[in-house]
Formats: structure tokens, C-alpha cells, sequence
């Protein structure tokens, strides 16, 4: 069995049609919009080795509680969702656990438990909440079940059937029947960015030309963050769970983490950059005159997901996350916070992307550290955002669980809106670590430490831009920025020569000098988001000048001028 719980603000839903040849029998009140507030909805997948597991039901009942005991929900839905895996159980068998559950479940007056009707096609609409523990994954009863997928088996001494294994990693294809024209995957193909394999689900496989635009992403940011007073640091990926017991992580996040053991020893795969940060900050004494020191790292992170909601790079198992983090001192802490959102705001608009709304998010329920130091922290960045004259909403138990955030919403091209950088307030982590600085009295005191982010996830933040640009991306991070196409076999060489020159001078440039009708040609450039195609025909040999074609218009310009013009753009990151 596989389960996705969110916790949400709310939950709308509505059965449209059969999906089933005979799904559940409906009353009128459940043929009708259902919508249910504050709820943690449970998107299940009953599947076929669940079949022969005696104990299901007590497993996914336990679970369910669990995760309505770390949310503290009393709302709860029971959704089946049968993405979520592509090996289901008999309809019949899923139903009646489903109801089992929910009849289960009921006998418990604190919690109201809705169930989705079963075996249709439905409409649905969710806010899910922002706080860590809102989206969580498990899968129940594998241990316990035989797995009645087909294996290929390996004995002693046999030999090993290649092809067979050959056709087992090779399957992967993307289904495009079900996206949208714009998705990010479609783009990526037709770009020749990116792709993924079933031998690393939800790892992204990066071709030359998606690199260099993370690449260029990257030092785009590095050099921001060098004018900006940070430092850059590099943590291990594997890490002893001593660590992530003191960071609180691991009590926390243990069901959606890879965990692997050395020499008797538990570690994890890291899922987050902070305590590895914490260990470099303790590897000397600090001083007061060290403060603020900001700290940033481009640090790659797993966390466990279903398959079922992997979704190309909007949401992914291996992710670079950019994180910083700034130790200081309470007196500093509301000009660190303000500089933040300098950089946020200078982020966002080079890459066009406007501000939705900002969102102010106070404690969970389940957190660490006292309500003192809590109203301390809620106060400080409240603060902050008046100061600035910035409009937010106060989004309630939403924050970290060891301190309150701020949550920065764009809008794109599309009118979605994203939840990407956010400057989150801890007190705790210091504490938990026992970071300390020596003030101008010689005494030991505990730093205030910041987390933040501006891109999030790096993936994702280049899925967002690919569909918000429809893949025509500003030239600086366009993976090809020119192709020199020839009008005739005759002016192969001076397209050949304008590139190699264009090339010297630091462009990415390349040239398509096929025996093709020229038509052909464009069409391709232009399917490929090349933003500048250069034709050189006789005319353009004897004049000297390029014939440039951008955005479907054509024009004609001296060689020394478009390399002017194309460098202004670069430098100006148009």
C-alpha cells in the first residue's frame, strides 16, 4: 500500500464520471461538491500484494493515526488515488479496506472522517500548508507481503541474462498524451535538457545543454551571494543519525528518508543542508566580530517519494537546494532579514517573475523551543515586513518546527502561483547545537541563526521558468543563443567561419549547414527556443551584413552591431 498524506487549509472534490465499470454506489449528497476545511487527506493506492497481508488494515489504521497525531488533525479524508502505484489490487478488495477503514476509524468521536467515493474520475482542489510536516509519504506492509511483481533472479553461478536487464532499464518513455503543450517535460525534450530513467526514479539525468543553464543559474548565484558578504560551503551526503537526533530530524522525518548503515553505524542521506552547516560553524570559536556570517551552500538533498507523485522536475527525489544560513546576533537579525529580501527582490526581477503575496507563518503545533522565545521570534520578522511596507497575510501554524517564516509567492506567465523563497527565524537550532560566539565582554552567548532560500529547489525552480519563458529563455541562460544556417551549399564556409568567430568571442553558438530546404531548418531552430538564427546567403556574403531572425522577424544588420547588441543583452541579462 502506498500513502501520500497532506495536510491542507482545505480539500475540495466532486465525482465527474466512471472510471470503473462498477465503482461504488453513490447517494445524491455524495454526487455533489464536497469540501472539507482544514483536513489531512490520505491519497491511497491499495495494491496487489496487500492482498495476501492479514495485517493491512491494523498497519494503515496505525499509520493514519500517527500522521493525524503529528498535524494534530480531526479532519480527515480518505482519498483513494490509484496514481500512486502501478501494481493496484482488485477494485472490490481496495473498496472494502477503504470502508473498513473509515468504519474503523469513526469509532473515534474526536476525528470526522470523510471517505471519496471510489472508482471514479473526480475533480479535485487542494491548498496544501506549507509547514514540514504537510506532505509526507509511506508505503505499508512491504515488509510483511510477498512482492508478486516479476523479478529477474540471480543464483550462484548462472550467468547473468543482459538483455533481459538491458530491456528492464530501458523503458522509460514519456507519456505526453496527458500534458499540456507547455509542460516543462515537453520543453526539456524538445530542448535536449533533461531526462529520466526508471534506474534513478524522480533523479534528474542532465544533458549538456539543461546543464548549462543550472550551470549558469549557479554562478549567477554565486556571484550574487560573493557581493552580498557569503561564504560558500560544501557538507557530506551521508551523515550519522547521532546528527539528525540532535537536529530533531530524524524523530521527525524518518519515514521519508534513505537510511543506510556503515560499520554498525545508522546514517541518512541527507534530506536538508542545515546540520551539516551547524558542524562547520563549531569547527572553531567565534567571535562577536565574526557576526553576522553568512554561510551558503548549492547542497544536493533526497527525500522519499512515491512514484506516483513524481512529476518531472516540479517534484523529484534528489534535489539541489540552495540554502544559506546567517549566524548573528539579536541586534542584527532585522537588517540580515531586510538584506535577504534585497536579494530575493533582485532575484525575481531578473528573471521577471512578479510577487503574488507574502505570507507570515507562525508555530506549529508540533515544534521545539518555548512560547517566550516563539513570540520573540513571530514578533522580529512581523516586524520586519511593516518596516518594509510589505502586505502579507498571517498564515497560522505553518512555520518550521523549530521557528516562524516568511513565505514569498510568485505568479507566473500563467497566472499559478509559487511558493519559492522563504527567510525562516531559528532560535532552537543554536540552542539544540550549542553555537556560541564570545561578546565584547569576553562572556559566551548563543548566535540567532537565519534559514533561507531564494531559487528552493534548483529543479523546480527551472521547470517554473522553462513554462513560464515557453522555454524562450533570456539569452544569458539560453543553452544555444545563436545558429548560423546556410541559405546554400555555396555559403557553408562563411557560416562555418561567423560561428567559429561568434564561438571565440564567448557565445554559444552552432551552425546547421544540412542540404535541407531552408524552411526546414528555421522551423527546428525555432522548435529548439534558439533565440538568434543568422542566414548567410550570396546577399549576406557580398554586403557583409547578417540577416537575423528573432521572434519571427527578420532583420538586416552589420556583423559588429549584433555582436554589440547581443552583448548588451547578455550583460544586462535581458
Amino acid at each position: 500500500m502506498k500513502i501520500l498524506s497532506l495536510h491542507c487549509d482545505y480539500i475540495k472534490f466532486k465525482p465527474l464520471k466512471k472510471a470503473l465499470k462498477e465503482p461504488e454506489v453513490l447517494d445524491e449528497k455524495r454526487k455533489e461538491n464536497i469540501e472539507v476545511t482544514d483536513p489531512l487527506v490520505i491519497f491511497t493506492a491499495v495494491e496487489k500484494q496487500d492482498e495476501a497481508n492479514p495485517n493491512l488494515l491494523i498497519e494503515y489504521i496505525k499509520n493514519i493515526e500517527e500522521l493525524i497525531k503529528q498535524v494534530n488533525a480531526t479532519n480527515i479524508v480518505l482519498y483513494p488515488y490509484a496514481h500512486l502505484s502501478s501494481s493496484l489490487s482488485r477494485p472490490d478488495f481496495a473498496l472494502k479496506t477503504l470502508e473498513s477503514a473509515e468504519k474503523e476509524l469513526s469509532k473515534n468521536k474526536k476525528y470526522k472522517i470523510t471517505r471519496a467515493p471510489f472508482g471514479y474520475y473526480k475533480e479535485f482542489e487542494l491548498k496544501c500548508k506549507g509547514h514540514p510536516l504537510s506532505e509526507l509519504s509511506r508505503t505499508i506492509g512491504e515488509k510483511n507481503t510477498p512482492d508478486l511483481r516479476p523479478k529477474i533472479i540471480e543464483k550462484l553461478g548462472e550467468p547473468i541474462d543482459h538483455e533481459q536487464l538491458l530491456r528492464e532499464i530501458s523503458k522509460t518513455k514519456l507519456d505526453t498524451s496527458k500534458l499540456k503543450e507547455n509542460d516543462h517535460r515537453i520543453i526539456g525534450k524538445q530542448m535536449d535538457l533533461f531526462s529520466f530513467s526508471e534506474v534513478a526514479p524522480g533523479m534528474v539525468f542532465w544533458h549538456n545543454d539543461g546543464l548549462i543553464i543550472r550551470n549558469n543559474l549557479v554562478e549567477f548565484w554565486r556571484k550574487e551571494h560573493k557581493s552580498a558578504g557569503y561564504q560558500e560551503i560544501s557538507t557530506p551526503q551521508i551523515l550519522d543519525k547521532k546528527l539528525w537526533l540532535i537536529s530533531g530530524h530524524w524523530e521527525k522525518y524518518g519515514e521519508n528518508n534513505f537510511r543506510t548503515s556503515y560499520e554498525e553505524r545508522d546514517f541518512l542521506v541527507k534530506p536538508m543542508n542545515c546540520p551539516g552547516g551547524m558542524l562547520v560553524y563549531k569547527t572553531k570559536p567565534k567571535s562577536y566580530k565574526d557576526l553576522p556570517l553568512r554561510v551558503g551552500e548549492m547542497g544536493v538533498v533526497h527525500r522519499v517519494e512515491l512514484s506516483g507523485v513524481l512529476a518531472g522536475l516540479f517534484r523529484v527525489i534528489q534535489f539541489t537546494q540552495d540554502d544559506a544560513h546567517i549566524f548573528c546576533t539579536e541586534k542584527q537579525l532585522e537588517e540580515e532579514i531586510i538584506k535577504i529580501m534585497d536579494i530575493i527582490n533582485k532575484f525575481y526581477e531578473t528573471f521577471n517573475l512578479k510577487f503574488d503575496h507574502v505570507e507570515l507563518s507562525t508555530r506549529p503545533e508540533k515544534r521545539i523551543g518555548d512560547d517566550k522565545t516563539w513570540d520573540k521570534a513571530e514578533k522580529t520578522l512581523e516586524s520586519v515586513l511593516k518596516k518594509k511596507k510589505i502586505n502579507f497575510k498571517i498564515n497560522p501554524g505553518d512555520g518550521a518546527f523549530y521557528g516562524p517564516k516568511i513565505d514569498f509567492h510568485v505568479k507566473d506567465s500563467l497566472n499559478r502561483t509559487w511558493q519559492l523563497s522563504t527567510i525562516q527565524l531559528d532560535f532552537a537550532m543554536p540552542e539544540r547545537f550549542d553555537l556560541t560566539y564570545t561578546d565584547e565582554n569576553n562572556e559566551q552567548k548563543r548566535p540567532v541563526m537565519l534559514h533561507r532560500v531564494v531559487y528552493g529547489s534548483l529543479e523546480r525552480f527551472i521547470g517554473i521558468l522553462l513554462e513560464h519563458t515557453n522555454g524562450k529563455l533570456p539569452l544569458w541562460l539560453a543553452p544555444k543563443q545563436i545558429r548560423v544556417i546556410n541559405f546554400t551549399d555555396k555559403n557553408n564556409k562563411a557560416c562555418e567561419k561567423l560561428a567559429e568567430e561568434l564561438s571565440e568571442l564567448g557565445f554559444r553558438v552552432d551552425t546547421d549547414i544540412k542540404s535541407e530546404p531552408i524552411g526546414g531548418k528555421i522551423k527546428q531552430a525555432e522548435m529548439e527556443k534558439v533565440p538568434y538564427i543568422v542566414v548567410i546567403g550570396d546577399k549576406e556574403e557580398a554586403s557583409g551584413n547578417l540577416a537575423v531572425r528573432k521572434d519571427n522577424k527578420v532583420t538586416q544588420i552589420k556583423k559588429a552591431d549584433f555582436i554589440s547588441r547581443i552583448e548588451k543583452e547578455i550583460k544586462e541579462k535581458k
